[in-house]
């Protein structure tokens, strides 16, 4: 334990993002809140930290286990780094804006940091872009919420994208329904979670037969909702059914083309939410996009909400080739004029600081495709 550790090295899970991939992820960024602000949402910058009981009170329960603690020096007070950002938009539409005219949108970007990542994201720290649509329970800021998303990332070029829909109240509506005990609901909850059939049937008593239907639902959009179209559900899990339905014949109309799969009982990381939840996913990509849906903000005067969060590090991993920046050398002595107005057309310009015995050989040493001559840009072969 007493030996010096090498400078490069970093605790598992972080990592250093360099060139030219740092820069990437800036413009990935840009251009995702870009399309969030054209559709009216407005940015806001919460702190990386905050008091713990803040933190991890309503919607950031969820989040207590994945969320790092220390005390503050200053109040002597325990306060926590940011597993995820939703709670903090939450936090922030409930008292500094409370006042402010709803349906109220936000939207933000930043890190969070995580106790532990997963299999699928072993990352611990993870980059954040996302939108909270609070003070509405309708269907439209449903569908607003999942094309925005969908609108965003096909902004960047992504193909074969697919949104994955669930409903992680309709399990417990069905529970309810055949007054399962909390130690069985409990039970099913783990069976559907593992997909274990063996496991539900066990535990689900009377339930079995219709949550062993829900179970094997799960699949392509069309056929999920022709299974479930032909279920006799319980009265509030009907309901849950028929927004999704609407949700659905509106989505093909806002989003045409996108593909869709419907999972009626995953719950895994929905533990919060209160209705119709998603997540996206692209082709040949391991892991989730981004994820979202409707929840309910904390306090007293709590709200219907819906949202959405992009993971930044599983983006990039699905944005086409990026065309390699213009990068022009600009030899000592050369007009500052005129490197200025290729910054204006977009060009990235690289000065020189000394003369160099050979300009091109030069140029394409730091990394320039092109060379200033005559004032103009030369491409280097």
């Amino acid at each position: 334990m007493n030996e010096s550790l090498h400078k490069a090295l970093l605790p598992e899970g972080l990592r250093d993002l360099l060139p030219p991939d740092a820069g990437i992820e800036a413009e990935v960024v840009a251009r995702l809140m870009a399309v969030l602000a054209g559709h009216g949402y407005e940015r806001v910058k919460p702190p990386l930290a905050e008091f713990e009981e803040n933190l991890l009170s309503g919607a950031g329960a969820a989040m207590a286990p994945d969320t790092f603690r220390l005390m503050d020096p200053v109040s002597g007070r325990m306060i926590g780094l940011r597993a995820d950002m939703t709670p903090q938009v939450a936090r922030i539409a409930a008292t500094r804006l409370k006042k402010s005219a709803r349906p109220l949108r936000l939207c933000y970007a930043g890190q969070v940091l995580r106790v532990r990542g997963s299999q699928l994201r072993p990352e611990r720290q993870v980059g954040q872009v996302g939108a909270e649509l609070i003070g509405s329970d309708s269907v439209s800021a449903d569908v607003e919420a999942i094309a925005v998303a969908a609108e965003a990332l096909a902004s960047l070029g992504i193909i074969g994208l697919t949104v994955d829909l669930t409903l992680p109240t309709l399990v417990p509506a069905v529970c309810n329904a055949f007054k399962l005990a909390p130690e069985s609901a409990l039970a099913v909850r783990r069976a559907l979670d593992h997909k274990d059939a063996a496991a539900l049937k066990a535990a689900a008593g009377k339930a079995g037969s219709l949550l062993g239907d829900l179970l094997k639902a799960a699949g392509e959009g069309a056929k999920a909702q022709k299974a479930l179209a032909a279920l006799d559900l319980p009265k509030d899990a009907a309901a849950e059914r028929a927004r999704l339905g609407e949700v659905v014949a509106r989505l093909k109309s806002a989003v045409p083309g996108l593909q869709f799969t419907i999972d009626p009982v995953e719950n895994r990381g929905f533990e919060y939410h209160t209705g119709i939840s998603f997540s996206f996913f692209a082709q040949d990509v391991r892991g989730e996009l981004g994820r979202g849906g409707r929840y309910r903000t904390d306090g007293g005067g709590a709200e219907d909400a819906t949202g959405f969060t992009l993971y930044t590090d599983t983006v990039l991993q699905a944005v086409p080739g990026n065309v390699p920046a213009k990068r022009v050398y600009v030899p000592e002595g050369a007009d500052p004029a005129i490197a200025r107005r290729l910054r204006e057309q977009g060009w990235i310009t690289v000065a020189a600081l000394g003369p160099a015995e050979d300009a091109r050989q030069e140029a394409k040493r730091l990394g320039c495709g092109h060379l200033l001559e005559g004032g103009k840009p030369v491409a280097l072969s």
